[in-house]
């Protein structure tokens, strides 16, 4: 079908996303990831909202918040940031009368996106995007190439940001704080990670985490670390800035953007 106006009676802002995809072109290669995002990230809401872990609830939510104002997902957005602030404080009761709305809306925008691309569409491109993704995971032991870095619980992130960076490095890739650490710990000694990228808000090990270890081993001028986070509270920032960071970046953020904070990175490791 590929009918932006299509999109845009189902209440998805197109013209938004545009802004930071760039193209419609581009647009149309990326949005079939939010079915893949959504596929990993609806079983782990499920089960934290059944065992009421309100921390990773919350963690899930952001994520999901972040993924939905890329594409323009206006109410996924809103619902997303409703759970995900209701989460911090605990209330759990909110979670429960409010969680099959948020869950409605995802489905709904799954098959609004599945009719806008072609039934066949989705499940060919998104399998490739797995298994491209997935052997830059697999050879994450060491890596022999001017690397680039990018820890993010969000699949549409990591990508975004391997499409760019692609020609000129090798992308290496992190879903988690917990991956984020075994890569750093691999290639601490061989100088090839050049700049980090890295999203606060993970599962199992944050970005706070990672940022205590690179500091404990004297890592941060090595494997100089710009933030990307949806969180931008004065409290945030004000925290990651306590570490000896070279930026803050606040999704989402468009091909320019990421460009500029990669290039002032990969100077600060240059000038050291």
């Amino acid at each position: 079908m590929m009918n932006v106006d299509f999109l845009k009676e189902n209440g998805i802002d197109v013209d938004q996303s545009l802004d930071l995809f760039g193209d419609i072109a581009t647009y149309n290669d990326t949005i079939g990831e939010f079915i893949l995002g959504a596929s990993a990230k609806l079983p782990k809401l499920e089960e934290y909202k059944n065992t009421k872990d309100m921390y990773n609830y919350a963690i899930y939510a952001h994520s999901l918040k972040s993924d939905a104002k890329y594409f323009g997902f206006t109410k996924l957005a809103e619902l997303a940031e409703s759970q995900e602030m209701k989460s911090k404080v605990g209330d759990i009761y909110y979670i429960y009368d409010t969680y099959d709305e948020l869950i409605a809306e995802v489905n709904r925008l799954i098959h609004i996106i599945k009719q806008y691309l072609g039934k066949e569409t989705p499940s060919s491109e998104l399998e490739n995007t797995v298994t491209a993704e997935s052997v830059v995971v697999a050879n994450r032991a060491s890596y022999t190439s001017p690397t680039i870095l990018v820890a993010d619980d969000s699949n549409i992130v990591r990508n975004f940001v391997s499409r760019i960076f692609s020609d000129s490095y090798t992308v290496g890739v992190a879903k988690d704080g917990k991956e984020a650490l075994e890569i750093i710990e691999s290639n601490k000694d061989n100088n090839n990670i050049k700049a980090i990228l890295l999203d606060l808000n993970m599962p199992q090990v944050d970005g706070f985490a990672v940022l205590d270890y690179m500091k404990e081993n004297n890592l941060l001028q090595e494997m100089p670390v710009s933030i990307i986070s949806g969180d931008s509270t004065k409290e945030t920032i004000d925290k990651a800035f306590t570490y000896p960071i070279v930026d803050m970046i606040k999704k989402p953020f468009n091909d320019t953007d990421i460009k500029r904070v990669v290039e002032k990175t990969i100077y600060f490791k240059e000038m050291q």
